[in-house]
C-alpha cells in the first residue's frame, strides 16, 4: 500500500503515459501496426488512472486526472484527419471520463467522511470510558481513604479524652496503627495498578514459582483444614518476571482460601500445551460467584470483600496481559471457581 503522497503521483502519472502512449500508438503500432480494437480498447483504459486518482485523492483527484487525460487527447482528436462520427465518439469518451471521475470520486469522498465520522466516534467513546474509569477511581481512592481516616479522627478523639483508661488509650493506638497500614496498602495498590513498574522478563521456571508461592500458604491451609491438591508439571518455562509472577500465584491462592470452608480443598494445575503455551488453573471449591458479581471482578476498586481495596484481580490481569498471556475465570454459585491462566511457553 503507497501511503507516499508524491509516490501516488508518480504512479498515476506512470499509468497515464502508458495509456497514452498506447493511444497515440507509440507502444503498439511499432511492432505490430495500427491494431484498431486495441485503440477502440483503450478509452476503458484510461477509467484506470482516473479511478485510481479518484481513490486516493477523492472528487479532486478523479477531476483532475480526467481533465488531463482529455487534455492531452485533444491533439489526437483535432489533428488527425477524423470522420466527423469519430470526433463525436472521441469527446463523448472524454465526458465519460468525467463522469467516472466525478462518480467514483464522489464515492470514495463519501466513504472517507464516513470513516472520519465513525473514527471521532470512536475516540469520543473511548474518551467518555477514560473519563469514567477516572471517576470511578478517583471516587474509589477516596472511599478507600475515608474511612480509615475517619476510624483514625475517632481513635484519637477517644484517645486524648481524659476519661480514656491507659488500657484503652493502648488498644486505639494498635487501631490507629491498623488503619494506617490499611490507607498505605491501598496507596500501594493503586500505584501499582495505575503505574506499574515494568516487568523484567527472562526465562523463569513457573513450575519452582508455583511450588515456592504454595509454601508460603501452607500453615494457612492447615490451620483451616484445607487440602491443596497439587499437579504440577516439572521444568514449564516462561518468559517472565518472577517478582510478578509470584504476586499473581499468590494473590490467586490467597483468595482462593479465603473462599474455601474449612475440610475443603483447592486443585492446583499446571501443564504444557501443545499449542505453545502453558495453563495454569487453580480451582476452589467455595460458594462461587453470581454472574453479575463475576462480569466486574476485573474493574478497578469492585470487590465484594470488606476490607478489600478491588485492585487485586485488575492487577493480576494487568500483569498476565503483560506478559502476552490471558486470564479468564469461571464460577458457579455454590459449586465453586475455577481461574485459568494462560502464557506463551519460553522459546531460545
Amino acid at each position: 500500500m503507497i501511503e507516499n503522497k508524491s509516490q501516488k503521483i508518480a504512479v498515476i502519472g506512470f499509468v497515464i503515459t502508458i495509456t497514452l502512449g498506447i493511444h497515440y500508438g507509440w507502444l503498439i503500432e511499432p511492432f505490430f501496426g495500427h491494431v484498431h480494437l486495441l485503440h477502440v480498447l483503450h478509452g476503458r483504459f484510461c477509467y484506470i488512472p482516473i479511478v485510481i486518482s479518484a481513490s486516493w485523492f477523492g472528487l479532486r483527484g478523479g477531476i483532475l486526472s480526467a481533465g488531463l487525460i482529455s487534455l492531452l487527447v485533444l491533439p489526437y482528436i483535432f489533428g488527425q484527419d477524423l470522420e466527423t462520427a469519430d470526433i463525436v465518439r472521441e469527446i463523448v469518451e472524454l465526458v465519460f471520463y468525467f463522469a467516472i471521475g466525478i462518480l467514483t470520486g464522489a464515492l470514495f469522498d463519501r466513504e472517507l467522511f464516513a470513516r472520519k465520522k465513525h473514527q471521532e466516534a470512536q475516540l469520543q467513546l473511548e474518551r467518555s470510558q477514560k473519563l469514567s474509569l477516572v471517576g470511578k477511581i478517583a471516587a474509589g481512592v477516596a472511599h478507600e481513604i475515608k474511612n480509615p481516616l475517619a476510624s483514625i479522627k475517632g481513635a484519637f478523639e477517644i484517645i486524648f479524652d481524659k476519661k480514656t483508661s491507659d488500657k484503652d488509650k493502648d488498644e486505639f493506638q494498635g487501631i490507629i496503627v491498623g488503619e494506617i497500614k490499611r490507607i498505605d496498602n491501598t496507596i500501594k495498590d493503586f500505584l501499582n495498578f495505575a503505574r506499574p513498574k515494568e516487568a523484567t522478563l527472562e526465562k523463569l521456571d513457573l513450575s519452582q514459582t508455583l511450588n515456592d508461592s504454595l509454601k508460603q500458604i501452607e500453615i494457612q491451609a492447615a490451620n483451616s483444614n484445607i487440602k491443596i491438591s497439587k499437579d504440577i508439571e516439572k521444568d514449564v518455562l516462561i518468559l517472565g518476571d518472577k517478582e510478578k509472577i509470584h504476586q499473581v500465584i499468590l494473590n490467586l491462592l490467597l483468595n482462593a482460601l479465603d473462599v474455601s470452608a474449612p475440610e475443603s480443598k483447592i486443585d492446583i494445575e499446571l501443564k504444557n500445551r501443545n499449542n505453545g503455551r502453558i495453563v495454569l488453573i487453580i480451582r476452589d471449591f467455595g460458594e462461587g460467584i453470581e454472574q453479575d458479581v463475576l462480569d466486574h471482578v476485573f474493574d478497578p476498586f469492585f470487590t465484594t470483600k470488606a476490607s478489600g481495596t478491588g485492585l487485586g484481580l485488575p492487577i493480576v490481569k494487568s500483569i498476565i496481559e503483560n506478559h502476552n498471556g490471558t486470564i479468564n475465570i469461571e464460577s458457579r454459585k455454590d459449586e465453586g471457581t475455577s481461574v485459568h491462566i494462560e502464557i506463551p511457553l519460553f522459546k531460545e
